[in-house]
């Protein structure tokens, strides 16, 4: 879930697609979390995520589909200069909407793909996953929540890179999709599918392995059997966050050119990647990873608190 993004996610991903963790995750294995339990909390850590981490992922995807800015710290310069502090949660309002379906669907899209590893090794719901059947479950949650993830990055990338004020191209999240579909049709508001797919399968991957080896590595240390502390959870969250940045951020960029671009401009993310090769080289496929990292740390580590802390007060409630 990146993406999010991510936590049941399993995160946002794009998502950025975490898991719960400590506390949550020792009932759940032991049946005790239910799936409406796991649906609201994995939407409260993904909201956390997309306030916590907004305005830096708004500097990634408009130095990702511009070359006027010099560096991170320029960006944020001009985009405050331009726009003001509100500018900075310009878009915002179709992540943090979707917020609760994409991390609902990831939690259970990494569930499936649990249930589908233990169901081929013919392991019990109680057997310990291998390093690589996680990974596997990992990569897999981002298929069914491409299916949200796509037209919803679609929303949010065309309002980041347009103008604020008079100008603005759309007024709000609504506004832009009524307006791209009316210039392209419904099956615009899925362009640039195959690129969030081709961003969230393998960031899930490293977000979900780094996840669950930070996890272990903490946990061992901590005093109660199956308990985490809040440190351990930001730690975990926080660093799978950005293994997650470290692998999509080129696939990322060319969903966000694809995404972003006039409607005929691209015939597919291959192009995008032919002609940002010749035109502007390698580097470019990099540009927007300081913002996306600076956001990785703090917006992932505020999901996996957000689901955590959720949970635990609903398991106190019912």
């Amino acid at each position: 879930m990146a993406t999010t993004t991510t936590t049941t996610t399993t995160t946002t991903t794009t998502t950025d697609a975490p898991e719960t963790g400590g506390k949550a995750a020792a009932a759940a294995a032991a049946g005790g979390t239910s799936g409406i339990k796991s649906f609201l909390s994995g939407g409260f850590g993904g909201m956390c995520l997309v306030a916590a981490g907004h305005p830096l992922d708004l500097l990634k995807v408009r130095m990702q589909t511009s070359t006027q800015y010099k560096s991170t710290l320029d960006c944020f310069r001009k985009t405050l200069a331009e726009s003001g502090v509100r500018g900075m949660y310009r878009g915002m309002a179709a992540p943090l909407v979707g917020a609760t379906p994409v991390f609902a669907i990831c939690f259970w899209g990494y569930d499936m793909g649990q249930k589908i590893v233990r169901r081929a090794y013919g392991l019990s719901p109680t057997d310990a996953l291998s390093t690589g059947q996680i990974l596997f479950a990992g990569g897999f949650s981002a298929v069914p929540t491409t299916a949200v993830m796509a037209p919803m990055e679609r929303i949010k990338c065309t309002l980041q890179v347009s103008s604020a004020g008079a100008g603005a191209a759309y007024k709000g999240p609504v506004d832009a999709a009524l307006g791209i579909v009316r210039a392209g049709g419904v099956a615009s508001l899925f362009k640039g599918t195959c690129a969030t797919l081709l961003r969230d399968v393998p960031g899930s991957v490293a977000y979900f392995g780094a996840y669950e080896v930070v996890k272990k590595t903490l946990t061992s240390r901590s005093a109660g059997e199956g308990s985490i502390s809040p440190l351990a959870v930001v730690t975990a969250g926080g660093l799978a966050g950005m293994a997650n940045w470290a692998v999509a951020i080129p696939p990322d960029v060319l969903k966000s050119r694809l995404q972003t671009a006039p409607d005929g401009r691209y015939t597919g993310v291959r192009q995008v990647f032919v002609e940002m090769m010749r035109t502007e080289g390698p580097g470019a496929l990099f540009r927007g990873i300081g913002p996306a990292m600076l956001r990785a740390f703090p917006a992932n580590a505020a999901c996996f608190l957000g689901v955590e802390l959720s949970l635990q007060a609903m398991n106190r409630l019912w």
